[in-house]
């Protein structure tokens, strides 16, 4: 999260640009733009989210499993491998899914130390429920109006 509401003015980052070399003031001034849209667009997501009983890791764990409709489930492993996230998170973050009934965790029948994780019907029909709505966010913020 950038906490940021109101950016330093060109002027102020050419000041440090003058003293510090190899600054250069166009692409900090950018790359400030470019964290504050990000942080106003997580905000928008994660407001979102709530508005659905999920939060933005909920959800993406909700599509990592519907991402690969060639499979039915894929292990724990596998889900916290493509997350930026600390395991032990995932696995509270899929605890909470379970108990929601969003998703089915079981005993892997190639790997008995490992488990599948299914999406649920109400765990499908929630992704459902968010996604054009998700996808909406997304348009708005990359369009020139919303950028």
């Amino acid at each position: 999260m950038f906490f940021l509401k109101v950016l330093p003015t060109t002027k102020m980052v050419e000041g440090y640009s003058d003293r510090y070399s190899g600054v250069d003031a166009e692409k900090v001034m950018e790359a400030l733009g470019l964290m504050r849209r990000a942080s106003l667009l997580i905000r928008e997501l994660e407001a979102y989210f709530a508005g659905h009983d999920l939060s933005q890791l909920r959800f993406l764990v909700l599509v990592i499993i519907d991402r690969e409709p060639e499979r039915a489930s894929l292990t724990a492993g596998e889900i916290a491998d493509r997350l930026d996230v600390s395991k032990p998170v995932v696995t509270r973050t899929m605890r909470a899914l379970e108990e929601a009934a969003l998703i089915d965790v079981s005993s892997s029948s190639r790997d008995a130390r490992s488990r599948e994780v299914a999406l649920t019907r109400a765990g499908q029909e929630k992704l459902e429920a968010c996604l054009p709505g998700y996808f909406a966010i997304l348009d708005r913020a990359t369009s020139p109006e919303g950028a």
